[in-house]
């Protein structure tokens, strides 16, 4: 896990006095170690997070050919390919080291061959070109501006701005679709000039323009296979165990993020039977009347796991002084209020000296454990209705643009991914990893765990896992109005003690109970703001915070929290303000 950035460009000292400074807003990715690579048109700068081959992986690496690779992820099929690839041809024990060389053997192409996560640029510079990659499910970010006389890319795309390479200019239509999703689709971004590198995709730049793109496909495009429960649970079995034993490839400690739900619980167990030791676990909660707490519940599987388990809560008091300094670290906006507590449990992993921890994200997309999916193949006679069909402020009359553009990304998913032989679950699966997972959950650890310095790694995203899980047929994720079913039945025999089939109350913030203590004072501040009086009415605004005074509206408070995000998001990334402080001080100043 690191940081990249590279300018390429025909004007030389734009592109010398623009690299110093994007290493420099990367510091906390890659605190161990800066690389540089400089040439006449080529600018590159790496910093380094060191997990694996410790001594001799400093990057850029280089070949014989002059290419300068530098890399944000880890490969973890490396040792695998060092094999295939003949380990004489190897300078270095780097997991980055391979995609060099396949590079170099495959061209654009060359991912095809990788299990990872990883954001990568190869540059050529005899050739003046660059080739900039994400991994398939888009675990780690990418993003890249087109200049006047050339391209600029970075791991986080506030550093592109904060250099003044380019504006911070909204893009009205992806506001929307944050307003109305909490995050935003496709490639574009919230700031007009910067673009995201799709997940799976390899693009070439040569001399400064786009000559070449691929596209690696990020699931299975044919419908249900017809398995047994027994076939299903034993592949299953293969892939779980042999993703998770990759995942743990390092040469630092590692731990993992224990909710106590099936995702976490499913990794738990897989961790347990490769591990000598016990595992690290880490969990968050809370201490309100509004919603559950389930670390109580984490813990016992923990202890049943013979797990090393850290309780962390995070409290009201947390949430006036942490969220203007964690929406700071958003600038790529997500207003998903599970940013809260992730971001203190990857402080309380840090400072316990680890700097990889395994988490359960993707689990919900791939074996369909929401509640949305059985609501949209549900008939609509029996309540059912298609997914993200409604927006959050949907007949709230709050916003001043109360259209609906923000579907037009979405029909285009949906029209993509109802592939043949599909079925309607599967397409509703795809449209989830093609957008809701990038550009929310794995957008949301990337940034809350690099903010501490610390890697986190998703083995349930993973392609071999993906293959098996998008091919179960759909009543072995959904039975009995319970999603996940498979995986819960695998749980079942692995770890009993996690209690798979119970039904949870599900991982709530209670954002709208901390913000109703002060809904009129919060809605009055908020209302004020200049971002905020732009896209809403500051008297509906004003009562929709107030509303929450003794109330326990879900729907307003999630309303009321997606604006205090814009407001506390806009203080920072576009007024340039401080977040350091409450947040009634931030949004004062």
């Amino acid at each position: 896990m690191c940081g990249i950035a590279g300018v390429f460009s025909n004007d030389s000292a734009l592109g010398e006095n623009a690299i110093h400074d994007l290493g420099n807003y990367l510091n906390h990715r890659g605190p161990d170690g800066t690389g540089n690579f400089s040439n006449k048109n080529i600018q590159l700068v790496h910093k380094r997070l060191s997990i694996i081959d410790l001594e001799n992986g400093k990057q850029p690496l280089k070949n014989n050919k002059c290419m300068q690779l530098i890399a944000n992820g880890e490969v973890y099929n490396y040792i695998e390919l060092r094999q295939e690839l003949g380990v004489e041809n190897f300078r270095t024990n780097s997991d980055c080291e391979p995609p060099l060389i396949l590079y170099e053997n495959n061209g654009i192409d060359y991912p095809e061959h990788l299990r990872g996560m990883f954001a990568i640029a190869i540059a050529e510079p005899i050739d003046n070109k660059i080739c900039l990659t994400r991994d398939p499910f888009g675990i780690k970010p990418l993003y890249y501006t087109i200049l006047s006389n050339g391209v600029a890319f970075a791991s986080e795309l506030s550093c592109l701005v904060e250099t003044g390479l380019t504006s911070r200019k909204i893009n009205k239509h992806s506001l929307q679709e944050l307003l109305q999703l909490q995050f935003t689709l496709g490639t574009d971004t919230i700031f007009s000039d910067i673009k995201r590198v799709s997940p799976g995709e390899s693009i070439e730049f040569k001399d400064g323009l786009i000559t070449q793109r691929s596209q690696l496909p990020i699931l299975p495009e044919e419908g249900p296979r017809n398995w047994t429960e027994t076939e299903a649970l034993n592949k299953l079995n293969r892939v779980l165990m042999d993703s998770v034993s990759m995942h743990q490839r390092s040469d630092v400690p590692y731990g993992m993020f224990l909710s106590g739900g099936v995702d976490s619980s499913v990794i738990l167990a897989c961790m347990r039977e490769l591990n000598d030791t016990p595992v690290r676990a880490f969990s968050a909660g809370f201490s309100s009347n509004s919603v559950s707490d389930e670390r109580a519940h984490a813990k016992y599987v923990a202890k049943a796991a013979g797990a090393d388990f850290t309780s962390v809560e995070f409290s009201e008091n947390d949430f006036w002084n942490l969220t203007p300094e964690i929406v700071s670290r958003m600038d790529d906006p997500t207003a998903d209020y599970a940013i809260l507590p992730t971001y203190k449990l990857a402080h309380a992993a840090s400072k316990s000296g680890l700097k990889v921890v395994l988490s359960g994200e993707g689990g919900d997309e791939l074996f369909a454990g929401y509640g949305r999916y059985r609501r949209h193949i549900r008939s609509a006679l029996l309540g059912g209705r298609k997914m993200w069909s409604a927006g959050i402020f949907n007949k709230l009359d709050i916003l001043h643009d109360q259209s609906e553009q923000w579907k037009l990304k979405f029909n285009k998913a949906w029209e993509k991914e109802n592939k043949a032989g599909r079925t309607k679950l599967q397409v509703a699966q795809a449209v989830d990893c093609a957008d809701w997972l990038p550009n929310d959950l794995l957008l949301k650890l990337d940034r809350c765990l690099m903010a501490h310095s610390v890697e986190g790694r998703t083995p349930l995203l993973d392609r071999r896992v993906a293959s098996i899980a998008m091919s179960l047929s759909d009543n072995y994720k959904i039975k009995r109005g319970m999603g996940k079913y498979i995986l819960r039945q695998w749980l079942k025999q692995r770890l009993p003690e996690a209690m798979p089939f119970n039904r949870k109350k599900g991982f709530t913030v209670p954002v709208s109970e901390w913000m109703g203590n002060h809904g009129s004072k919060l809605g009055e501040l908020v209302a004020s703001q200049h971002c905020i009086k732009e896209i809403a009415s500051p008297i509906q605004v004003k009562k929709l915070f107030a509303s929450l005074e003794g109330s326990a509206n879900k729907r307003n408070g999630k309303a009321a929290w997606v604006l205090l995000f814009f407001a506390l998001w806009c203080r920072r990334h576009i007024e340039g303000g401080a977040s350091n402080g409450e947040i009634f001080d931030v949004l004062s100043a």
